[in-house]
């Protein structure tokens, strides 16, 4: 037998596939020809077919004291292939195995995404003997111990947890972070650094203080893998309404089959007691429901995900990416002086700069000034200043472009110290000057601006129920803070590293609240699987993407209250299946024993229970959204 079931488990997709080819050409025999007695051969085929892997599974079930919904299905497509019913052994067995396959491959994505992050942390690193030693020797990361000193250069990824104890330069924390503007890190404040940030100029030296697993980076790893092994033991309904039901119906059959000496009776109560329209009525309101989604721009992983959406009171929103663009651009400027050339020279040497802060001038230059950015003066010369900015040459100007520090380094007085600035400087914006041959021309503040539709979203989903907002970021308090009282936000918390969004999500989870988080970077990882419900931007990265329940596809966070109102619809829709489908057994079970339905009738309400259950499904795809709210025809 365990040859047969690794031959089923191998061959899974192939055997669906073929059985689904069988159950359509049966269908078009039946009713496009009348061939009923060639289609019975088919749906007899299929119903063998798809017999074998269930009784396999439950004869494992029985193994651990577990009656399954398998088991009731076995023993009455057995049953019905006995009497002659081929059609229901044939489509009931083919929709089980129909439904493992979408869920393997769901379950395979998952582990995709696990081993793409796991390619990410750092391979190598370069470990010196003293800070100020250069004589580096390349090491496998499994080799570096705490207090080691290593030396990472432009461009180079970081490989542990440490502190700078030589140089200074700018990094990338994204990974980490999730914040899209490098930070200026350096000896003198013995500043911290993470593994799996980037470098993205500069040279330092970092001594070690947490290695491997015990980085963040690794943390991420440990706590994505930990939470995805937990989530891949959910039960499905069916399987916790066998739990009951199929012992039930099995002893009535027995004890029916036993007193009355009438085998056909027994086996007819167990074809009738296979809840066919709970097994097709539930898988297809699912598919309806993700269709409606996908449709809307929203892409559902499941029919169990759907169902944690519609629970979900409270909603978890990381900052950047999120809530806002993800990307650095210009919120407030100042031009000190009515000549436009200012910007023209700005955009002129900043296009010299690979720095995010300088395509942000650029692309304000073109979007606002209307600059032909394909047409500006010449550089003739360039210097960046670490830590400051850069200084060039323009068409005979000299120009300086950078913060306080580059103005002071170049002798430029800084004047203009008022009020707007100053809010600004409380938004967490960055504060880039722009001198020209010794005067201050322009004052720009660049941070990462909100979204346009994300106002609008969160006041759909505070109609729609959701009773509690909140905002984690890995930046500063004071932005964060900024940003939460513009959006009328429950709680925004900033400085946490991705397990601090994880724990904090736990604490939510304890005082009973259920929580989905919504995230758009890898650093988003642990606690996009910590929530009830991990909610993910399409163009975000690709581990967030697939390691997460629900995708809004092109990072359309307006698409968020949709979502919320297709998870209500469709697992009310699912109830009105469960309804229908179990209300139809008790019908004919009454009818039954009290003798006004027999096998021909009962099979006529068995099939006609199915279509209902389809048809009200169906409905789903026919629902419109208005403004995100699902309305009924």
């Amino acid at each position: 037998m365990l040859t047969l079931q690794k031959f089923f488990a191998n061959n899974k997709r192939t055997i669906v596939i073929g059985m689904t080819v069988f159950v359509a050409a049966a269908l078009l025999l039946q009713y496009a020809f009348g061939l009923g007695f060639i289609s019975n051969w088919l749906y007899g085929a299929v119903g063998v077919i798809g017999l074998v892997p269930l009784i396999i599974k439950a004869i494992n079930s029985l193994k651990f004291k577990v009656v399954s919904i398998e088991l009731l299905v076995s023993v009455a497509v057995i049953g019905a292939l006995i009497i002659g019913e081929f059609s229901e052994a044939g489509i009931v067995t083919w929709l089980f195995l129909l439904g493992e396959v979408i869920e393997d491959a769901t379950l395979a994505k998952t582990r995709s995404a696990i081993k793409e992050l796991t390619e990410l942390a750092p391979q190598t690193a370069w470990r010196v003997e003293s800070p100020t030693d250069r004589n580096a020797e390349e090491v496998d990361v499994d080799e570096i111990d705490e207090d080691d000193y290593l030396l990472v250069k432009t461009g180079s990824q970081v490989p542990v947890d440490g502190r700078i104890v030589f140089g200074d330069g700018h990094l990338d924390e994204a990974s980490v972070t999730g914040e899209p503007l490098p930070r200026h890190k350096s000896a003198e404040g013995s500043d911290e650094v993470f593994a799996g940030t980037n470098l993205t100029d500069g040279t330092i030296v970092v001594q070690a203080t947490k290695v491997g697993e015990d980085t963040v980076f690794g943390k991420i790893l440990e706590l994505v893998e930990e939470a995805e092994d937990s989530k891949t033991g959910a039960q499905r309904f069916i399987d916790r309404f066998s739990k009951y039901y199929t012992p039930v119906v099995l002893l009535i059959a027995l004890i029916v089959g036993i007193v009355t000496q009438d085998v056909r009776l027994a086996i007819t109560i167990l074809v009738l007691g296979c809840p066919g329209a709970l097994v097709i009525g539930v898988p297809v309101s699912n598919v309806a429901g993700i269709g409606l989604g996908a449709r809307h721009g929203v892409l559902a992983k499941g029919a169990q995900m759907l169902q944690s959406l519609s629970e979900v009171d409270t909603v978890v929103f990381d900052k950047t990416g999120t809530l806002t663009t993800g990307h650095p651009a210009v919120v407030h400027a100042r031009t000190l002086s009515e000549d436009a050339l200012a910007w023209h020279l700005a955009a002129s040497a900043e296009r010299e700069s690979s720095h995010p802060l300088a395509a942000a001038i650029v692309e304000y230059a073109r979007t606002t000034h209307s600059i032909d950015i394909a047409n500006l003066p010449a550089v003739s010369e360039t210097h960046v200043i670490a830590g400051k900015g850069i200084v060039a040459s323009v068409e005979g100007h000299h120009v300086a472009i950078g913060n306080e520090a580059l103005l002071a380094a170049e002798n430029i007085a800084l004047t203009t110290g008022d009020n707007d600035t100053n809010e600004w400087k409380h938004q967490g914006l960055s504060l880039v000057y722009v001198a020209v041959d010794g005067q201050l021309r322009i004052i720009a503040g660049i941070g990462d601006a909100l979204r346009p539709t994300t106002i609008t979203a969160l006041s759909q989903l505070r109609e729609r129920g959701i009773k509690h907002l909140v905002m984690l970021s890995g930046d500063g308090q004071a932005t964060v803070d900024a940003i939460a009282g513009e959006l009328g936000l429950d709680e925004a918390h900033g400085g946490l590293l991705p397990q601090d969004k994880a724990d904090f999500i736990k604490q939510l989870q304890t005082q009973g609240r259920k929580v989905a988080f919504v995230g758009d970077g890898i650093n988003d990882s642990p606690a996009l699987v910590a929530a009830d419900l991990g909610i993910a931007m399409g163009n975000g990265t690709a581990t967030a993407v697939e390691i997460s329940d629900v995708v809004l596809l092109n990072s359309d966070i307006s698409k968020l209250p949709t979502a919320y109102s297709i998870a209500r619809s469709t697992v009310a829709n699912t109830r009105e299946n469960i309804g229908i489908a179990l209300a139809t057994v008790l019908f004919l079970f009454i009818g039954l024993f009290a003798g006004f339905i027999y096998m021909a009738s009962g099979m006529l309400v068995h099939e006609a229970s199915i279509l209902i259950v389809v048809v009200n499904a169906l409905r789903l795809l026919r629902k419109k959204l208005d403004g995100g709210q699902v309305r009924r025809n």
